[in-house]
């Protein structure tokens, strides 16, 4: 009966939109377009690919899950949700659904849901652009069980121009478009290079609360040519004071870079190992045939047959507690060839891009995780509030980075 009574009121709520002369579509896009574009600068999910996902999955904000538990991706519990939940019936018969405190934490629940799992992180390596490969790749992914979901998410990206997301940033909305909707505002750059709240009211030189005039009301793309003037005249005058600067400088222009902003580099390559130039590691002694990487900035070693800790710990001019402790052992033990074994000290984090690791379906000791991260084992248990026994389990979130959000 409850069930019944909400999807009555949603639908309602369309009805009256429709009638209004209101897209209840284009009205879910225009209010959450600035929120999908922050996420892609903050995470690497294309804007378009959020918005029609949104669009598809909460029913444009009208869905049961939307609508009473701020879900709008259909994103299910899991084992690492600590959060509060909701019954739905999907798949099956009254699952297990997040439910957030905001619209917005959905938003970045769904970005973060896809960054930092295994299964999604080859969707990183297509270009933000690249709309089609995302939606395929979702599919691929198992996101959804709907052999149509791909050709849905096109759709919806294709029909209402939600690419053109894919290219803006946040300087292309009006401050007055980045609330959310849900009291929740965000923080957006104001002209000085500061930041302020997107409901704030910012007073200026001459202004005064009861005799400020009204400015007239201009449509959306009045005030997005109006932005791009302003922009173009403020680079001017920037190229301008520049170039003033460089005369007096006895002709040496001093160039100044606006800070563009930038969409994060792929989970996998940040991973990725690297080749070390041998020559800054001058204070190992070791073969030269012998390739080095490094993984977080940390040099390691590939052992091959027939190798231990204490050979490798030789060659590199290292007494074998040490290398034991670059690699979170306290013992030797037995090594496999093509093992990681670091010949520095690992980092007591990751690098930016690498907040946090979603624990996968294998089985992983928290060890494995630390060695393929190139971060201390003390550190992360520490950064987590791990117990001296926790043992990783699979949906579980462990922070790689700083204190970031763990859901």
């Amino acid at each position: 009966m409850k069930r019944t009574a909400l999807l009555t009121v949603a639908a309602l709520a369309a009805m009256l939109l429709l009638i209004s002369g209101g897209n209840p579509i284009e009205t879910y896009i225009e209010k959450w377009a600035p929120v999908a574009v922050e996420e892609m600068y903050r995470s690497g999910v294309p804007a378009s690919i959020t918005l029609a996902q949104g669009i598809l999955e909460s029913r444009y904000g009208l869905s049961e899950l939307a609508s009473k538990g701020n879900n709008h991706f259909g994103i299910k519990c899991h084992k690492d949700w600590k959060g509060r939940t909701m019954a739905y019936d999907d798949d099956a018969k009254g699952e297990c659904f997040r439910v957030y405190d905001s619209a917005q934490e959905s938003f970045r629940d769904h970005s973060d849901f896809l960054r930092y799992r295994d299964r999604y992180k080859f969707l990183f390596e297509f270009d933000t652009k690249d709309y089609k490969s995302w939606a395929y790749g979702l599919k691929k992914a198992g996101y959804a069980t709907d052999p149509n979901y791909p050709a849905k998410l096109i759709k919806y990206i294709e029909d209402y121009g939600l690419s053109r997301y894919d290219s803006m940033t946040l300087d292309d909305f009006e401050s007055e478009d980045l609330n959310s909707g849900d009291g929740k505002s965000l923080n957006i750059k104001d002209s000085k290079g500061g930041s302020k709240a997107s409901g704030e009211s910012v007073s200026r030189k001459g202004d005064s609360g009861s005799q400020h005039q009204k400015k007239p009301k201009m449509s959306r793309k009045e005030r997005r040519q109006a932005k791009a003037a302003e922009k173009a005249a403020e680079k001017a005058a920037k190229k301008a004071e520049s170039e003033d600067a460089g005369s007096e400088a006895g002709g040496k222009a001093a160039v100044s870079k606006d800070e563009e902003p930038h969409i994060p580099d792929s989970p996998l390559s940040l991973e990725a190992p690297k080749k070390v130039d041998k020559s800054t590691l001058e204070e190992f002694r070791f073969s030269l045939s012998r390739e080095v990487y490094s993984r977080n900035g940390v040099p390691f070693v590939l052992s091959v047959e027939g190798e231990t800790y204490e050979s490798i710990a030789m060659s590199y001019n290292l007494f074998l507690k040490e290398i034991l402790r670059f690699n979170d052992l306290k013992a030797p033990e037995k090594l496999l060839p093509g093992t990681v074994v670091y010949i520095q000290a690992k980092k007591n984090q990751c690098r930016k891009g690498l907040d946090k690791y979603i624990v996968g379906e294998d089985e992983e000791s928290l060890r494995d995780i630390c060695q393929r991260f190139g971060v201390k084992m003390s550190s992360i248990v520490k950064m987590n509030g791990f117990d001296a026994g926790y043992v990783p389990g699979e949906g579980d979130t462990i922070l790689l980075r700083g204190k970031v959000s763990a859901k």
